[in-house]
């Protein structure tokens, strides 16, 4: 379960570091629903690619992402993100906090 939270993890920091609407701001600066947003960007590119090739098949795609267990997994997959992220902005603050008092001397 933790090897698949830091492979999760790991995946939003470095898909949030390629595309291209997210490159604007620093991860730590970044608004908690920027980084649920990644997931979706993903899902709407690979729609929008398939939809071009294979009308039918995107039309599958679309059934199956509204079905109840996908719509289940998705607040599921927000929830924990959410936590993540709030989880690593307290890490932040928390580092922040000691290079100012230990390292610095403020």
């Amino acid at each position: 379960m933790l090897q698949s939270r830091a492979l999760a993890i790991a995946l939003i920091l470095l898909l949030s570091t390629t595309l291209p609407e997210v490159q604007s701001k620093s991860i730590f600066e970044k608004d908690r629903r920027e980084l649920l947003a990644i997931p979706e960007a993903i899902a709407s590119y690979f729609y929008e690619a398939v939809n071009k090739v294979y009308p039918k098949v995107s039309q599958f795609l679309l059934d199956t992402v509204q079905s109840p267990t996908v719509i289940a997994a998705r607040q599921r997959f927000a929830k924990e993100a959410s936590k993540v992220s709030i989880m690593f902005e307290q890490l932040i603050e928390k580092i922040k906090n000691m290079w100012y008092t230990r390292i610095l001397g403020y």
